[in-house]
Parts: structure tokens; sequence; C-alpha cells
């Protein structure tokens, strides 16, 4: 199978000799040197961080902290900018949250957005919030003058995915950032479906907030992710889950924070979760981010043309512009039995239906169609499976065609 890397990805995720996994999108297989990571904590040195002075503690500190720092460097900020979450979702909501809007603030958001990154900021309008959405392009691609012509002197916040999760389509994350920092604007980006997938630095896309999956790009365990909230930005940001961690004092009367980011880190982590998901980023630096995005664009193009030669599918998105996802229908056949005639033909695992994404499949137009089937590719993805899925999809479009 074609993936040359020193580092054997398939050999590292035995799950793949069994099936032909395209739905990285929703959560990738996690290798064995991240599992190995959290093994190692757990059988060796399983205790609280920052809860005592005996050893096994001091060094799950050092192993939570250290994996901090590692991830911190990998998408280009400081340790203190990153703290961790279960997922992107809280990490969003961590932002729409924490921030003080007030009644008549404005934000600025597309309307293809995955549920987190739309239904936070819905649920403000109880607040006298006002939400500004902008409607992407038949592609799912949101036009930069857009945003900006929607800019007013209310406008306290922008907001957008890198990568859309329903049609793949990449937004102008660089040119977004340009008008948020002109205009002075709070700039949030939703990574949930680029990071580990590409090269990510939040300095240079000028973002105040970036919220991050570990399970999905990052190879990384489920129930982790990250909020990037730049060193400029946190006195803006309430810490909004208070307890044990997030105070350095406490009287009958009041009570003082810790530092960042440990005011935003309430209770016990995930620690083992942590030391896996900095696992994962070693695991990713060592294949190389260049390779991945390199064979990543390779496997996207290839799908699209697989499915895109088909005489009875329908293909979301532009060609010049998705990554890492490809969504599509058959005419006239539910998006689910699709799915599960894929699995049960060849052992092929994608998604179907709305994706969390309810708003951008009526943009598209598929919601009458019970959604979408989606593929969605990493690094572990081969051409040859690519093939086989294609092989498989043109003799389900038979079928139902004939």
């Amino acid at each position: 199978m074609e993936n040359s890397t020193n580092i054997d990805i398939r050999a590292d995720i035995p799950l793949l000799e069994d099936v032909i996994y395209l739905d990285a999108a929703s959560t990738t297989p996690t290798p064995k040197p991240v599992v190995d990571a959290m093994c190692d904590y757990f059988y060796n040195y399983n205790s609280n961080t920052g809860r005592g002075a005996y050893r096994m503690a001091v060094k799950s500190t050092k192993e939570f902290e250290g994996a901090r720092s590692r991830i911190s460097k990998f998408v280009g900020c400081g340790p203190s900018e990153v703290i961790f979450t279960k997922n992107t979702t809280e990490a969003i909501n961590l932002v729409a949250n924490g921030l003080n809007f007030k009644k008549g603030d404005s934000i600025i958001v597309p309307n293809i957005e995955h549920h987190s990154n739309f239904i936070p900021w819905l649920n403000l309008k109880k607040f006298g919030v006002n939400l500004k959405i902008i409607k992407a392009d038949e592609f799912g691609i949101i036009d930069p003058y857009d945003v900006e012509s929607a800019v007013d002197d209310n406008t306290k916040l922008i907001t957008t995915t890198h990568i859309s999760n329903a049609i793949g389509s990449v937004q102008p994350i660089n040119e977004l950032g340009k008008i948020a920092d002109e205009n002075n604007i709070l700039y949030h980006v939703d990574a949930a479906q680029s990071a580990g997938h590409m090269k990510l630095d939040v300095k240079k896309i000028k973002a105040d907030f970036v919220s991050f999956p570990g399970h999905k790009g990052f190879l990384g365990p489920v129930g982790t992710g990250f909020l990037y909230c730049s060193e400029k930005s946190v006195e803006k940001l309430e810490p909004t889950n208070l307890g044990g961690g997030t105070v350095v004092d406490v009287t009958e009367g009041k009570f003082e924070f810790e530092d960042v980011p440990a005011r935003f880190e309430g209770g016990t982590q995930n620690i083992a979760g942590v030391i896996g998901l900095g696992a994962a980023v070693d695991y990713l630096k060592n294949i190389g981010m260049d390779k991945i995005e390199n064979h990543s664009k390779k496997l996207t193009s290839k799908l699209f043309q697989e499915i895109n030669s088909i005489d009875n599918t329908i293909i979301y998105g532009s060609p010049e512009n998705i990554y890492g996802i490809v969504a599509f229908n058959i005419d006239g056949v539910n998006a689910h039995d699709v799915a599960k005639i894929l699995d049960e033909l060849k052992n092929i695992c994608v998604r179907s239906g709305y994706h969390c994404a309810i708003p951008a499949i009526r943009h598209i137009g598929s919601y009458e169609l019970g959604g979408t089937v989606r593929t969605s590719v990493h690094y572990y993805n081969t051409v040859e499976e690519i093939q086989i899925f294609g092989e498989t999809l043109r003799e389900i479009s038979k079928f139902f065609g004939d």
C-alpha cells in the first residue's frame, strides 16, 4: 500500500487491517505510541497533577506540563496560551460564555458552521447579542468582502471554521484575520478539521482564539482538546468552570484566581489524555506535516475524481478548494443507506447524515436526502483504499440506477 515514511503508521493502527476507515472528520484511530504513552501513565505514575510533593505526583505534573509545552510549540504559541478542554465544543463555549458580551453587541458567523461554532453564538441572542450570518457561495466558501461589509461599530467578534466539516471547503482565515485585526475585533477560528492535517500557526492567522480537538487530525485520544487564547486577549476571558486548581487563595468573602492557564482548568484534568495528546504531536512531527499535507491533498483529489466519475452521484464543494473531506450523495438514495451498504460490502467506514451542521446541509440542498455521505482522510489512508471505495460505490450506484 502506498504510504512512504519512516513511521509505519498502518502497523501502529491495528484496526486498519480489518476496515477501510474514511471517517477522520469524526475521529481518528489512535496509534500505538500514543496509547503506550497513556498506558505508561496508568501503569507507572497514575497520580494527580499539582496535588502532591511525592515523586509520582511530581512526575505526573512534569509530563502533563511537558505535553502542554510541546503542543504549544506545534501550533506556534506559548505554553500559557494553551487551555486544555475535553473537545473543540468545550473550547468554543469557553469563548462564547467567558467573554463579556453586552446587549447590542454583534457577532459575525458564516452559515456553514458546525453546530458547535453556531449554537453557542446563537444562544447569546437571549442576552440581546445580534448575530450577523454570512452566506457562503454554492461551494461553501465565505467571501471576505461580505464579512468586511458586515462589520460595524458594534461588532465584537468574527468567528469561522477553517475547513467546513460538512463540505470540506477551506475558508480564507488569513484574510478574515486581517479584517478583524484592522478593525480591532476579536477573532476566533474553529480548527477542528484542519489541526493535524496541515501546518497551522495561530500567530500568523492573527487569531485571538483557536479551538482544537485532540481526537481528529492530531491522532490523539478522545476526550481531549484545547483552546489557544492569545496573551493579549486572555484578560478579556473569564473562567466558566470554577473550583479546585483555579485559585491561589480563598476567604469566606472572596477568592483570588490562579495564573493563566490554571484559572481556566478547574478540577482534575484528563491527565492521561493530555499526555497522549503530547505523544500524538510528537508522532505527527516525526512523520512531517509537509508529508501529511501533500498526501491528504492527493487523496482528496483522488476521492473527488472517483465519486465525480459516477453518473448518478451529486458531489459538493469545489475540487480546487476542498481539503481532507469529500461529501456526496447518490441521486435519490438516502445517505444512511449508502453508508450502510459500503460497510456491509467492503468494511468501508464513512459518515452519513447532517454532520452536526444542519444550516450547511440546507445551504447545499441536501437536507431532504438525509444529509450527505461524507468521506474524510488522513495520512494512514492509501490510494488503493480510495480505489476500492470508488469501485464499491460504482457497484452501489449501478444497483440503484437499474
